[in-house]
């Protein structure tokens, strides 16, 4: 063999021989004579889902090297506290917005082996895999802005939304840059996607078919706890303008914890729909009483799909021993269309990831059990101004799907939730969900306030596509 590459070297000097270079056999070829024609030059387009200009920023030492480090210094992968302490002199004058500006542009449309692991079997871009891309983007741009003293980790997804529906296969632009920080160890990173200009300049507000906001927050690498980091500056009309819309989602995201259904009781409003919806329930079951069960109502217990999964270092993030968010991102949003698909049985088209929150880390080596379940669909079965909704024909139907992660080790020890992730899809049926127990009802309220607050931000300027985007 060796000899065969040495006269294939000498004859044929174009071709260059390296690790990094993929070589394909053609069987449709015939190679009798031409020892040098085995072997076919092609670039390397290899990726885990995210794209490569964004991995090499996302892991920067190879797993072996770190798992023997960790092997060498004794150090649990749970346990990093024998990580450097960020220095206590960093400067923390404020920066402008345009200092953690980053952009990439994914060659979708020019690298069919790339454009191969985008693709789901419809021919469309697999919208987890640029979610997964979206995450990546936003530790890059947290980076730039805080610098690689501290540990910056995703928190929170704010919201990712469709402004236009993507039905080409085009080159596509992902960008974005922290909109709002005070100086406190949070962030607010905004993103969108768009359709590649031609032209290097950014692009126009008509190729933007995707937006979405990430919570990062910067920790310290040894005692894990939050650091405060360089507050923003507006300097322009629109900066002030993101600024703004930044401390908005900020107070909304406070308002909704002090809200939150763990620390207080549904209001009033909620408490009659919780009744209503329970004389439903003995209404159905009721052999004396003429209202029956609908054809196109389910329990939520009966909608629910899940998953378990080993987590492999191949999807860890910068520091080595937890998972990248954005895997998680896109294992959710895949499990989530296959819920809405099984409970509709038609094909969901994606709206928006609502407000979803990364609790807890997932450590690399751990099982990750994912729980997807319809906990609301609008029209709801009863409760909107329209009153009893239960046979209302709707053509549309909005379908709300809430997956719950958490992770177990592999021995199967303490349980420890690391995440709720909610998504909204609208399905070409008239389908209800409809809980029946106490549990339950708290998963509909909660996902009832959420769509009220996507309802809220619509009216006040927030436009949404109808237009079909599925996985």
């Amino acid at each position: 063999m060796a000899g065969l590459l040495n006269r294939c070297r000498r004859k044929h000097r174009s071709l260059e021989w390296t690790s990094r270079t993929p070589r394909r056999w053609c069987p449709s070829v015939d190679y009798r004579g031409a020892p040098w024609a085995y072997f076919h030059s092609s670039p390397w387009s290899r990726t885990d889902g995210v794209f490569r200009a964004l991995t090499e920023s996302r892991v920067q030492t190879p797993w072996i090297e770190a798992f023997r480090r960790k092997q060498r210094e004794g150090q649990d992968s749970s346990n990093e506290s024998q990580s450097p302490k960020a220095p206590a002199d960093r400067k923390l004058e404020p920066k402008r917005m345009s200092d953690s500006y980053h952009s990439v542009v994914l060659p979708l449309a020019q690298d069919p082996w790339l454009l191969d692991t985008y693709l789901n079997s419809s021919g469309h871009i697999r919208l987890g895999t640029i979610f997964m891309d979206l995450d990546a983007l936003s530790g890059v741009v947290a980076y730039k802005h805080t610098g690689d003293d501290v540990t910056t980790v995703t928190a929170a997804v704010d919201r990712i939304a469709i402004k236009r529906p993507l039905t080409e296969i085009c080159d596509l632009e992902l960008s974005g840059q922290v909109t709002y920080a005070t100086g406190r160890s949070s962030m607010e990173v905004s993103l969108q996607v768009a359709k590649a200009s031609k032209e290097e300049k950014r692009p126009a507000k008509e190729d933007i078919v995707m937006t979405c906001g990430f919570t990062m927050v910067s920790l310290d690498p040894g005692t894990k706890k939050p650091v405060p980091i360089n507050p923003i500056k507006a300097e322009t009309e629109e900066e002030q303008r993101l600024y703004e819309a930044g401390e908005h989602n900020s107070k909304i995201r406070k308002e909704s914890s002090q809200k939150s259904l763990l620390k207080t009781s549904p209001n009033d409003e909620e408490s009659d729909l919780i009744h209503a919806m329970w004389q439903r329930q003995l209404q159905y079951h009721d052999p004396n009483d003429p209202v029956r069960q609908p054809d196109n109502v389910f329990f939520m217990d009966g909608t629910r799909v899940q998953t378990a999964a080993i987590m492999q270092p191949q999807y860890r993030n910068r520091h080595q021993f937890m998972i990248f968010g954005g895997f998680l991102l896109k294992q959710t949003f895949e499990l989530a269309f296959c819920c809405a698909a099984a409970f509709s049985h038609s094909r969901p088209v994606f709206v928006s990831l609502d407000p979803s929150d990364f609790k807890h880390p997932v450590p690399v080596g751990s099982v990750l059990y994912l729980t997807a379940t319809v906990v609301y669909t609008d029209p709801p079965i009863v409760g909107s101004a329209s009153g009893d909704n239960s046979n209302s024909n709707a053509e549309y139907t909005r379908v709300q799907v809430r997956v719950d992660s958490k992770v177990r080790d592999v021995e199967h020890g303490d349980v420890k939730p690391t995440g709720q992730f909610n998504y909204t899809f609208t399905v070409p049926r008239d389908i209800k969900v409809m809980p029946r127990t106490y549990t339950e009802f708290m998963m509909y309220i909660d996902a009832r306030r959420r769509a009220q607050r996507v309802l809220e931000s619509i009216q006040e300027g927030m436009s949404e596509s109808a237009e079909r985007v599925t996985e």
